[in-house]
């Protein structure tokens, strides 16, 4: 992405369906609310994504809007760059596609359980971010991620030349990337079906995935070839940015990095 280049910013900090567990656990009505180091974890997003000079705006989107009324670091003079909200969909998927649709592109899209995200990994991933690619996926090495936090248990994606862990960090450059999120949307729907899942990944790619022998760049190209869409991976340098809060654990940890930085 040429760093000349504005954008917008989206962050997801809807509630799942039925709730979610780690917001019970902390005692908040959404796990954005929950505190760290003083802080909420949405006001430590925004305020990463705020001292980046591409950006422009920034979006929440959050099915409750008023809950973020009391946060002053959501708004002047501790924020520096404009925060709106708007409604959030049923699904992270219809989030985005909805963000995309009245904002359109490029959007920076992360989540407000990314409570460690900092503007150095930002302006690292926007300027790593091929300017063809429609849309760019922030990825950290599994011996990265475990070197700042030995044990965590996080999801890897493993293919034949290394494991990967997804960051939340998103960048839909050009108006292909809705393709992508088309395909989000369906897999999403059928995230109980694990066979429907595959499938729709084709049975072929779906078989070398499960025997170790898809490569990363292979996957892109397959995702290209059913979406229309160039994606393309950005590799992060600091295995803490593929750190969120999804669980008590995880929480503990964040909050013993925050405590030690």
């Amino acid at each position: 992405m040429n760093p000349s280049d504005g954008l917008n910013a989206l962050v997801l900090a809807g509630r799942r369906p039925g709730g979610d567990a780690l917001a019970t656990h902390a005692g908040v009505s959404h796990k954005a609310l929950i505190e760290l180091g003083g802080r909420t974890m949405i006001e430590r997003v925004v305020a990463a994504l705020a001292a980046v000079p591409q950006v422009r705006r920034i979006v929440i989107s959050i099915d409750q809007p008023e809950v973020l009324a009391p946060l002053a670091g959501l708004r002047a003079p501790e924020c520096a760059k404009p925060v709106t909200t708007m409604p959030a969909r049923a699904s992270p998927s219809a989030s985005v596609a909805a963000a995309l649709e009245h904002e359109g592109t490029p959007l920076l899209v992360t989540t407000a359980d990314h409570a460690l995200l900092a503007p150095e990994w930002l302006h690292a991933f926007l300027d790593a971010c091929p300017p063809q690619a429609d849309v760019a996926a922030a990825l950290a090495r599994k011996d990265a991620v475990l070197s700042h936090a030995p044990g965590t248990q996080r999801t890897y994606l493993r293919f034949a030349d290394g494991e990967f862990s997804g960051c939340n960090l998103f960048c839909f450059q050009h108006p292909a990337a809705a393709g992508v999120v088309s395909l989000w949307q369906d897999l999403e729907a059928h995230r109980k079906s694990p066979l429907r899942m595959m499938l729709r990944l084709g049975a072929g790619t779906a078989l070398r995935y499960r025997l170790g022998r898809l490569r990363l760049q292979d996957a892109l190209s397959r995702l290209q070839g059913l979406t229309g869409a160039n994606v393309q991976i950005v590799e992060m340098a600091d295995g803490r940015a593929a750190i969120d809060v999804d669980k008590p654990a995880d929480l503990e940890l964040v909050r013993a990095l925050v405590a030690n930085s």
